[in-house]
This record gives C-alpha cells, structure tokens and sequence, in this order.
C-alpha cells in the first residue's frame, strides 16, 4: 500500500512543482499585468464617456441659462436703406398669346457708413443654475458716425424712381432678449426710437428699424446707445469704411479673436481693455449697393471650443439682377469676436487627465513588479486588479469633485486620497512600511508629473516627452540591478 502511494505523491509533487512554476514565472506575471492593463482600458473608455456626458449636461443647462438671460450677441450696422420702384416684365400665365405684364417691385439702395466709432463699457459675471454656471453680461454700447453724401451715378438708378421718404436706418442684433430698454437713435441732432422689424428688411437675424429724413446732398451724423445682455461672446461687424472698437470690462480671461486682432490691448486679474481700428479694405460688402434683400452675415452660436477660431462655411447669397449686389456673407471669421472664457474648464481639464490614465496605470504596475523582485515580496494578480480599479476610479473621484470645488483642489484630494488607499493597500501586503511608502512616492510623483502638464499648455509636449524618457531611463537602470529569474530559480529549488 505504501509503494503504490509513493509513486503518485510524487507525480502529484512534480505535477504542483511544474504548475508553480509556470504561474509563478515572471515574463508570464508581466504578460498578464500587460493584458490586465489593456483590460483596464475599458473603464477609462467609460469614464470618458461619463465625462462627456456631465460636459453635454453643462452646456445643456449654460443654452438654458443665456435662453433666458440673452444669447451670444452680434451688434451688427447701422445700414440706410431707401426704397426704390422697378417694373418688372413678366409673361402672363395660362395666357395663350404672346401677354406681358407689368409688375411694381420694390427694391432698396442700402449705404454703409463712412465711420463708426463703437465703444462699449461690459460687466460679464456667473450666472449658476444648481451645479453648473455660465458667463453672462451687461453692457452699455455707444454707436456713432456719419454717412457720406450718396452718390447717385454709381447706383444708375433714376432719381424719380427713389422713395426718399421711405428712407430707414436699419441696426441688428442677435436677440432681442438681451435689450434692456429700447435703443435710442439720434440723426442729424433730432432723436427718436427704434421699432424692430421682422418681415420686411431683414439684413440680420433680428432688426430694428427707424424711420429717418436723409438729404442725398450732405452728410448725416448718427448716434446710437443701448442696453443689451449676452453670454459667453459679444461680436460686432465692422460695416464702416473706417470702424474703431473700444471695449474695456471687469473679466480677467477675455479671448479676442475674429477677422482682426486688437491694436491696443490690456488684460490684468480683475479687467480688461482693448481697441480695434478696422478700415473696409478686406471687407467683402461695397460701400452702397442696390437690389434685394439679403442676409448681410450669417452667425454660427455654440461653437465647440471657445479659444479658437473655427472655420465656418462660406454661404453665397442668391444671385440677383443688380451688379452691385453682394455676393458672400459675413462669418463668424469676419467679425471682431470678444469670448468671456471661464476662470477653468473643470471638463476640459479632466478630459485631459484621464488620456494619461493608461500611462499611470502601467507605470504604476511596473513599479510594483519591480518591487515584487526587489523585496522577494509576491503581489496576487488579484490584487493588482483591486490596486487597478484604484487608480481608474481616481478619475471618477475627480470628475464628481471638481463639479463643487473646483478643479485644482478637486485634483489634490483625488490625488492622495488614491495614493493613500494603495499604500496602505502595499503595506498590508507586504508587510514592509518602506516599500509602501516608495510606491506611495512613485505614484505621488506620477500624479504631480501630470498635474505640471496640465499647467503647462503650449510646453506640454515637450515637457511631457522629456519627462517620461526620464522614468524610462530610470527604469532601465533598475532593471539592471534586478536578478530577472530569482524566483524561477527558487521553486527550481524547491
């Protein structure tokens, strides 16, 4: 009895021996850690997701919010328009012979002014609904100018023809929700109101219209002020032969872009000022022209990324009978754009740190292998699993925090309350405070690694590249030092 158990006590010992061996080998302990860290993509993949989500939320309720309070502005004009009759032949219909009819049409002479002089005083500020905020404004706009005489040769249209009672100063905005009170215009000294305008001269997307006495012989001066609200960006279209911009405000991160940058700018922690002269040599209207109407710009509201300039589709108006009509709307591109960015982009910011996540996740799982050899200290891959989800719900961690407090501090307590947990998590594994503390260290210096990039913007490239050649150079001369096949050969000894 005992001779036949000898035999299989020893097949069964040699069986365990080779098995240990095997699922104790180190190349095979790094090719599951590599294949757990791919694994681990998953996850990221899903709080990006949520990320997203929570970003989608925010601009949901910021679209709500200016809604309500008054969207992205555009001060756009002002533009004289006078009417004008034509005669239009056309073939009567279900007519057998050969009929014609005369149709009276009216069409418009639209002049742009020869300057206009825009200043404007803005107060943006938070506006939060729950969790979530946006940048809206107040701002006092002043609008003055003069129009040239009008010169009739070029327009070779008859006098007799013009309806110069009919004659209107037409100014645009973008909503009308934003107007405190109605704009006040005063022409030639005399002031009156403007009354909005929604079916006949439609130039902008939203228009106010005032009737005006024009004398085609001499200059008239104008003078427009008014009370308007917005969010997130005021634009202004530069219509003028010569336009000069002022803008000064209470906002210590504005972002000027469009078809001009600012001649003169200044920008502190609490305010900002800046100016733009703008002559008409690039714009794309004439300085008169005659026909029908179309839409001068078109506006493109909620652009992805509010610190850069997006490229919009160039829209070409019908074509019309009239030579002198305008062919290409004004864009987005062509304006003077003032965007009112918020303080920090905790979504942003966020989005940007869990693309590391997979870098901190192998390096953090190489740290502890490494430690594993050194120390002669065995890590379950069970256990790398739980240290994993650690580190992944880091990123969940920060996303929820940084919605109440802010990212940079959200980012701090995220930090080390991940680095704590997995310390203690090493310490109880391996029994030893030194190598708790050292992976505590590496991982803390990871976390620091990443926050600097964030800071760094423009360098971040650069600085990132060097720094990760350096962990890489690091871990070549640790790998050095370390016997790869210790273990092998301690359970060939076994």
């Amino acid at each position: 009895m005992e001779n036949q158990n000898t035999p299989q006590s020893s097949f069964a010992a040699e069986q365990y021996s080779l098995f240990d061996k095997i699922s104790n080998s180190t190349v095979l302990k790094l090719f599951v850690i590599l294949f757990l860290s791919l694994l681990l993509l998953i996850p990221l993949t899903l709080i990006s997701d949520l990320i997203e989500e929570r970003k989608t939320r925010e601009q949901s309720v910021s679209e709500g919010i200016a809604l309500n309070w008054g969207q992205e502005q555009v001060i756009s004009g002002p533009v004289v328009a006078i009417p004008y009759s034509e005669i239009i032949q056309k073939p009567a219909e279900k007519s057998k012979n050969s009929v014609t009819l005369a149709y009276k049409q009216t069409k418009w002479i639209f002049i742009l002014p020869q300057s206009s002089n825009i200043s404007t005083d803005i107060s943006p500020q938070h506006l939060s609904r729950g969790i979530y905020n946006t940048v809206v404004y107040n701002s006092h706009i002043s609008i003055e100018g003069s129009f040239n005489k009008i010169d009739l040769t070029k327009l070779e249209i008859p006098i007799e023809k013009i309806d110069w009672k009919g004659s209107r100063l037409v100014f645009g905005i973008q909503d009308f929700k934003g107007l405190g009170k109605r704009p006040v215009l005063k022409w030639n000294g005399l002031e009156s109101a403007f009354d909005p305008d929604f079916n006949n001269l439609k130039l902008f997307n939203q228009n106010l219209v005032c009737p005006i006495s024009i004398n085609p012989q001499s200059e008239s001066l104008f003078k427009i002020t008014l009370d308007l609200k917005g969010s997130k960006s005021l634009n202004f279209v530069p219509l003028g032969d010569q336009t000069n911009i002022s803008a000064k405000g209470n906002w210590a991160n504005p972002s000027f872009v469009g078809a001009f940058l600012p001649t003169k700018r200044s920008v502190d922690n609490a305010n900002f000022s800046a100016s733009w002269e703008i002559p008409s040599f690039s714009r794309k209207l004439p300085q008169q022209w005659s026909g029908d109407i179309y839409p001068i710009y078109l506006f493109e509201k909620n652009r992805a990324n509010l610190t850069d300039e997006v490229e919009s589709p160039q829209p070409t108006a019908p074509a019309a009978s009239d030579t002198n009509v305008p062919s290409d709307m004004l864009v987005n591109s062509d304006m003077i754009t003032i965007n009112f960015l918020p303080d920090i982009n905790n979504y942003q910011k966020t989005t940007r740190v869990a693309k590391y996540g997979i870098l901190i996740i192998l390096l953090t799982f190489t740290s502890l292998l490494f430690t594993e050899i050194i120390k002669k200290k065995r890590i379950h891959i069970i256990q790398y699993v739980l240290i994993g989800a650690a580190m992944v719900l880091f990123y969940t961690l920060l996303l929820a925090l940084s919605e109440h407090i802010g990212f940079n501090l959200a980012y701090l307590i995220a930090a080390i309350a991940t680095v704590m947990l997995i310390a203690s998590f090493i310490k109880a594994i391996t029994k030893d405070l030194k190598s708790a503390l050292l992976l505590g260290s590496i991982l803390g210096t990871f976390y620091l690694f990443i926050y600097v990039l964030m800071q760094l913007r423009d360098y971040s490239l650069i600085a990132g590249t060097i720094g990760i050649f350096i962990i890489l150079a690091i871990l070549m001369r640790v790998s050095t030092k370390i016997n790869w096949y210790q273990f092998d050969n301690n359970h060939a000894d076994q």
